[in-house]
């Protein structure tokens, strides 16, 4: 009697979820997480990640579904790309859109640092809480760089490094002792375009005017009083009480990913069924397979895993249409170029190619991309890029004041060219100015046949310039403005398909991934806390007595990072 009063119960209370209002909840103070991961340790390391991909799915269902009326956000300090924050502000205005209460809760937008970026995706929320100890750190665009010159030259450090041309600024982070005037002019139009954008989704979301806005920026940052007085954030609650006023009794409480995946658990497609490909394709390009990249700060994308998915894609006959998700700031010339093949035939077997470009997706990135039938890109995405450097750094000065002695023996007058010990001779120095000739045309000459331009156009736009998602469009690089959800979209139409018709993902996930993540915050804490100790507490300690960071991404130096 027991056991059945129990089975009873469970069911009753299974039904009354499935009835019960829903309040979404997002926690971004994690950051989140662009594609399926390519290798065990980075599956372990996301486990607890949300799929930008699952979030942006979530928020499409929730629109129509007639339980769901809330969604409450979590907004920390993890950074966001500003294309990723571009596509969240984008679903976040829809779901507004369908009448759904919309609430973002930071503790801090910036604790004593820079929160712009944080800041313009809590403004596109219907209200805005921030914790009374917390502040809004909304003081515009800075993009800044080290120049490292001088400082190697003093420790016998000499970089031979060529480029084409002079917007292909990366390596003057090695090459020079400030900015050139092109370098200046390019940085100068990235941060000036950001800021329009910035300053236009602020005025919009709060209801204020550009130019009050731009005054806000030059006033900033602000105390949580200032800021409420301001008119940026609409009241100093504490977390438990900004549930307290959004989540209405019985309400449940249910993470985005996991309302998303609830969905598609409960219609799997048909074994027969016509699919849209989504390709992932982020980090670092390079030969062989996708994994963790040798210098840290994530993933890389090998030529060989994107291939081998394009491939399947191309050849499956239930895939009509592929979006390829490019998230990329280069790599290698080669690997880039065996890519880009592979979009070339699939559009050559039929189907449509749209790729969706996340927060960059330059160099190597739009090299892989500028073949595709649609290139969609965010208005604040980073792209561009089209260009070549190469060369080595000379380090024999320093290793003889090391007191390092190099000797060698070689077959071949330039077997030893590529060594750091010495620098190139003059006739060497004359094959790498012809391998990056070779390159450079060789990318300008693709740029101008896939994007219907003359070749003195595409080396107009060309140069190594980067430009945002936004002038790249008015430039011609780039069709439409739009997110990942708006190239699934375009992709569905272009094959002729439903509005409904399922996606697959490639690469395939990954057998750690299928572990089960927890369903709200309320049952996250205890397994967050047993996660972080297991696996990073060590790490963490052994980092903290070497002086080093426990936790963050590397920042290659020439990398434009915008808070």
């Amino acid at each position: 009697m027991d056991a059945t009063r129990t089975i009873v119960e469970t069911v009753g209370r299974l039904r009354q979820r499935r009835t019960a209002p829903l309040v979404l909840e997002l926690d971004l103070t994690e950051g989140l997480s662009e594609g399926p991961p390519a290798d065990p340790v980075t599956a372990l390391l996301s486990m607890r990640k949300t799929r930008l991909a699952e979030v942006l799915s979530g928020l499409r269902r929730a629109r129509k579904d007639p339980r769901v009326t809330a969604l409450i956000v979590r907004i920390g300090g993890n950074p966001l790309g500003l294309g990723t924050v571009q596509e969240l502000r984008t679903a976040v205005i829809k779901l507004r859109a369908a009448g759904k209460r919309t609430v973002a809760f930071a503790e801090t937008f910036g604790e004593f640092g820079a929160g712009t970026v944080p800041y313009y995706l809590a403004s596109a929320f219907e209200r805005v809480y921030l914790q009374p100890s917390g502040d809004v750190g909304l003081t515009g665009v800075a993009l800044e760089q080290r120049f490292l010159r001088d400082a190697l030259a003093k420790a016998g450090v000499e970089y031979q490094v060529g480029q084409r041309h002079e917007y292909k600024t990366a390596a003057n982070t090695f090459t020079q002792n400030h900015m050139t005037d092109a370098h200046r002019e390019s940085a100068g139009r990235i941060a000036e375009s950001v800021t329009e954008q910035v300053v236009a989704g602020v005025a919009e979301g709060r209801g204020l005017d550009p130019k009050r806005v731009r005054e806000l920026i030059d006033q900033g940052p602000f105390i949580g009083s200032e800021a409420v007085e301001a008119g940026l954030v609409d009241e100093l609650k504490y977390r438990d009480e900004v549930y307290a006023e959004t989540v209405d009794d019985g309400a449940h409480l249910l993470y985005v990913s996991r309302y998303a995946k609830s969905a598609l658990s409960g219609r799997l497609p048909h074994p027969g069924a016509a699919t849209v490909a989504l390709v992932h394709g982020s980090g670092m390009i390079r030969l062989g397979r996708s994994g963790r990249s040798p210098l840290g700060g994530g993933g890389a994308m090998g030529s060989d895993t994107i291939c081998a998915a394009l491939r399947s894609a191309r050849r499956d006959e239930k895939v009509k249409a592929i979006v390829f998700r490019v998230d990329s700031p280069g790599g290698s010339y080669v690997a880039s170029d065996a890519i880009w093949r592979e979009v070339v035939l699939a559009r050559r077997a039929g189907k449509p190619v749209i790729v969706s470009m996340g927060d960059v997706a330059a160099s190597g990135g739009y090299f892989v991309s500028m073949a595709a039938d649609v290139i969609v890109a965010q208005p604040g995405t980073l792209t561009g890029s089209i260009g070549v450097f190469g060369g080595k750094p000379v380090v024999g000065e320093l290793l003889g004041k090391l007191g390092v002695v190099t000797e060698s023996v070689a077959e071949g007058a330039n077997a030893g060219m590529f060594s750091p010990s010495t620098a190139f001779s003059e006739d060497q120095w004359e094959r790498v100015n012809a391998w990056l000739d070779r390159i450079y045309d060789d990318f300008v000459g693709k740029v101008a046949q896939g994007r219907d331009l003359t070749k003195d156009r595409a080396h107009e736009l060309a140069r190594g310039r980067v430009w945002t998602g936004a002038d790249a469009r008015a430039a011609g690089l780039a069709d439409e403005l739009g997110g990942l959800e708006d190239a699934l979209s375009l992709a569905r139409r272009r094959a002729g398909l439903p509005d409904d018709t399922p996606v697959r993902t490639y690469p395939r996930m990954h057998p750690l991934e299928r572990l089960r993540p927890p369903e709200s915050s309320e049952d996250k804490s205890a397994a967050l806390a047993r996660v972080r100790l297991e696996a990073w507490g060590p790490l963490a300690r052994m980092a903290g007595q070497l002086g080093l960071p426990a936790y963050g991404p590397l920042v290659l130096p020439g990398h434009w990072t915008i808070r």
